[in-house]
């Protein structure tokens, strides 16, 4: 008799719908995946599968419950409370907890009046159509399989003036490959050459684009729109000045070809001085096995300013990045906080609303290093001793720092006391020619320091006592001070 009861109910049971209370795909997570995921997990684009419908999440839910669970996905680095940032993807606590009991409860669909209109996408530029559009002029073309790419091209304007750039957007040829890309400019003409000397019109870079450059577009990521338009604070490209665009790329599995894009918009002067200040720790000893490696520097405002945003930035070795604002009356203002640094998820982090910084604030940054065994990102095995540098198996501790100032005026001075604040940091620690041995420094930096030390070290002894090298210091402010007063 029971088993006849179960056997009429058994339609019943299969129409009932989920557990009361349990949360459902329509209801509960479609909403929470067309906000944060499907932006990427789509058709054509970067990540490996689509979450647009019930099937594609269903079949993965305990895979998406993992990988929100462990903060793995959506791809978002910044702490909260440290940073309120423009475009944050980080996923709140409730809704993981949403995500977890779905997947616990079988991933069930629930009512599909529930379910919100799936997401539409802009198919040509995010941003609007751009005054010129500059491609990378040959195909690039991707093995099958084998390590990630980072791959250099180089575009030119044409224009035959200065212009005032206050919008750029870069669009992946193939979303497939392009992992994420960073937009440089060269005024030097370096990056050219370098390109110019390989079939294809791009060469090997890794940490950067391997030659000095005069500044720094930003990048792209998936799921990264671009920044609205301001002429209040379009940037100045000089006549002749190079577009360098650092790519990353990753293998899908089969040959591919990519062939990116970039958009430029255009305005006139800005009225505001926007420019990039760049705080680092150049002297990297990391030795190997050394699980805990803690790189710092600090930078005192000259003057006060604005921060739009910063872009921390390392390489694989790199576990942990905190800077720090620390006002003029001893409060403490946390910029970022990144706990599990990826080489793979970087990003260029934007407030919401830009912070007003007084002159006399001191930023700090504290990177920690795990050049140890135990590291899975670390590239060499056995561990070997690191330095700073540009390949793959070097390092590097910086931030960059967007900042606005009244005037574009103001954008010489500012960078010449920063510059003085940097030598002076660097001369304050130089007690013997043996410090002066920085790999990282050009050699003709290098030859200048070495005759700076000369000329005070007085009694010749290849070390500089404490009042040799208060003498120096004074010697380059007032140099420092003098060039500018001319």
């Amino acid at each position: 008799m029971k088993q006849f009861a179960a056997i009429l109910l058994w339609p019943m049971l299969m129409s009932a719908g989920p557990a009361s209370g349990a949360p459902t795909f329509n209801k509960d997570i479609a909403p929470i995946l067309y906000a944060n995921c499907s932006n990427c997990h789509r058709p054509g684009e970067v990540a490996p599968f689509p979450l647009l419908t019930y099937q594609d999440a269903a079949k993965r839910a305990a895979l998406i419950a993992g990988a929100v669970k462990g903060r793995f996905m959506p791809p978002w680095k910044a702490e909260p409370g440290y940073g309120d940032f423009a475009g944050e993807r980080r996923l709140r606590d409730a809704q993981i907890a949403l995500i977890e009991d779905w997947a616990k409860a079988g991933a069930p669909e629930g009512d599909p009046n529930a379910k919100p209109e799936p997401p539409k996408f802009v198919d040509g530029w995010q941003g609007g159509q751009p005054d010129q559009v500059l491609t990378i002029p040959v195909k690039y073309s991707l093995p099958a399989d084998g390590p990630d790419q980072y791959r250099c091209f180089v575009l030119s304007t044409g224009q035959d003036k200065d212009v005032y750039l206050d919008g750029f957007e870069f669009r992946p040829g193939n979303r497939l490959i392009v992992h994420h890309a960073l937009v440089y400019l060269d005024a030097s003409g370096r990056a050219k050459e370098r390109a110019a000397a390989s079939p294809d019109g791009s060469y090997s870079c890794f940490g950067g684009p391997g030659v000095p450059v005069t500044g720094a577009l930003g990048g792209w990521a998936p799921g990264v729109t671009p920044q609205p338009r301001d002429p209040a604070l379009s940037l100045p490209i000089r006549k002749g000045t190079d577009l360098v665009i650092q790519i990353h790329y990753h293998p899908s599995g089969k040959p591919e070809t990519d062939q990116s894009s970039l958009g430029l918009s255009f305005s006139g002067p800005p009225t505001k001085g926007r420019t990039s200040v760049m705080l680092f720790d150049h002297h990297l000893d990391m030795a190997p096995g050394d699980a805990h490696y803690v790189a710092k520097a600090s930078l005192t405002l000259p003057r006060d300013l604005q921060l739009l945003g910063l872009t921390p930035h390392a390489h694989y070795l790199c576990k942990e990045m905190k800077v720090t604002a620390t006002l003029p009356d001893g409060s403490a203002k946390p910029l970022i906080w990144i706990k599990d640094w990826d080489f793979n998820w970087q990003n260029a982090y934007r407030y919401r609303t830009p912070l007003d910084l007084p002159k006399g604030t001191r930023i700090d940054m504290e990177y920690t290093y795990d050049n140890s065994e135990n590291n899975p990102h670390n590239p060499a095995h056995p561990p070997v001793r690191i330095h700073w540098g540009e390949q793959t198996r070097d390092e590097m501790a910086v931030v960059f720092l967007a900042v606005v100032l009244p005037a574009r005026a103001d954008i010489g001075e500012l960078q010449r006391e920063i510059r003085q604040q940097n030598i002076e940091q660097v001369l304050s620690q130089v007690e013997t020619l043996q410090d002066l041995s920085d790999e990282s420094l050009p050699p003709a930096a290098t030859q200048r320091l070495t005759q700076l030390f000369n000329m005070f070290d007085k009694n010749g002894d290849g070390k500089l006592d404490a009042d040799e090298r208060a003498a120096m210091l004074k010697f380059v402010h007032d140099f420092e001070a003098s060039a500018a007063r001319q």
